[in-house]
């Protein structure tokens, strides 16, 4: 037990272990926010010298071996290479994230290049997620219906599991329909427009979201990408002219992949443990995941930071590069038995397991 210890470990347990309905009643812990203000207040800024070189690299590996992939001939390397590629453009498109964190004047320059470079490219410009992503992080809107990036999956059928992951395979093709047909229809027809807009313009994940229209700067921002969208959407598929079916199709494989991942991401982010009800801070914390090291697989199939998923729900503005020392200064400061402990997990496996016994479980039931 440390001073800074208000909600004990095991009290934790046993609140989790009421079922439905526990994050309701879970105060917060103001010491440990305490702590993770008070501690990190040097390490809180952008630094263009990690930003910049970790985009660049992984976009071009990521494009490159993507290339390598489409020329060579044995199966093999291509696999390898497609392997490479999905890997590269998943770090490189998850800055999509950072982006919608990043003050206005920090790192000038960086959401231009990083849709020039990626986000056009693979047809996910940062429009879909500035202005859709800080809802996720409204205090009283977490876990809500009014939560775009929410579901209560450990409380749904067995069968939304699998459909959950699944549907990302076909993110891709959808894109494309979005930006190379529905993009130009509602240009001239307002209804497709507001239909596009309100429901397939966000990277969301509740059925329920509908996205309201632009305003400010983003409304600009959203004309010039989503022209961007549309007219590399037709250079692709002229391109099926020019050099054939096999370069697209190769490339449609790989973003699948990398669509895939992300999604499987998306479903060990949250514990997904929570009905509806509004949440305290620290209730939010303790349904969020973190998965801190030893282990190196996390850092693959959640980079840029999204391994402390659930200490960025502490401080959502903290630079992922500085999320790793963070951690250590938390964990140093309130011991392993704190409320902060709570949310530290083992791997994807174990976090998996747990929704689908949940599910499983309310299935028996």
């Amino acid at each position: 037990m440390t001073a800074h210890q208000t909600i004990p470990s095991a009290d934790l347990v046993a609140r989790r272990n009421a079922g439905a309905g526990w994050h309701a009643q879970m105060p917060d812990d103001k010491a440990m926010l305490r702590a993770a203000r008070d501690l990190t207040k040097d390490i809180a800024e952008a630094r263009a010298a990690i930003y910049w070189p970790d985009l660049i690299v992984s976009a071009v590996l990521g494009y490159a071996a993507l290339a390598g992939a489409i020329l060579v001939d044995s199966v093999g390397p291509a696999v390898v290479l497609g392997i490479v590629s999905a890997l590269s453009l998943y770090r490189a498109l998850l800055f999509i994230h950072e982006i919608s964190h990043l003050h206005r004047d920090a790192l000038p320059g960086f959401r231009s290049a990083w849709n020039v470079l990626v986000g056009i490219p693979l047809l996910t410009p940062s429009f879909m997620y500035e202005g859709v992503h800080t809802l996720h992080h409204k205090r009283t809107q977490y876990g809500t219906v009014e939560d775009p990036e929410y579901l209560p999956l450990a409380l749904m059928k067995p069968w939304s599991l699998p459909l959950f992951v699944a549907v990302a395979l076909l993110a891709p093709v959808a894109l494309l329909f979005r930006f190379a047909v529905l993009v130009p229809l509602g240009a001239i027809l307002p209804p497709i427009r507001q239909l596009t807009w309100q429901r397939f313009s966000a990277l969301a994940i509740n059925p329920e979201f509908r996205r309201r229209p632009p305003e400010g700067t983003l409304k600009k921002r959203v004309f010039w990408q989503e022209f961007g969208g549309f007219a590399w959407s037709w250079l692709l598929i002229g391109s099926i002219f020019a050099l054939g079916w096999r370069p697209i199709l190769i490339a449609l494989a790989i973003v699948s992949v990398t669509a895939t991942l992300n999604q499987l991401r998306t479903l060990v982010a949250h514990l997904w443990e929570n009905e509806g009800e509004a949440m305290t801070v620290t209730a939010q914390f303790l349904d969020s995941v973190n998965v801190p090291p030893p282990g190196l697989v996390a850092e693959i199939w959640a980079p840029v930071g999204l391994r402390y998923h659930a200490l960025h729900h502490l401080m959502p503005s903290m630079p992922y590069h500085s999320l790793p020392e963070a951690h250590r200064r938390l964990v140093r400061e309130l011991g392993d038995g704190s409320t902060y402990h709570g949310a530290n997990h083992k791997g994807m496996a174990v976090l998996v397991l747990r929704i689908a016994r949940s599910t499983m479980g309310r299935r028996a039931a």
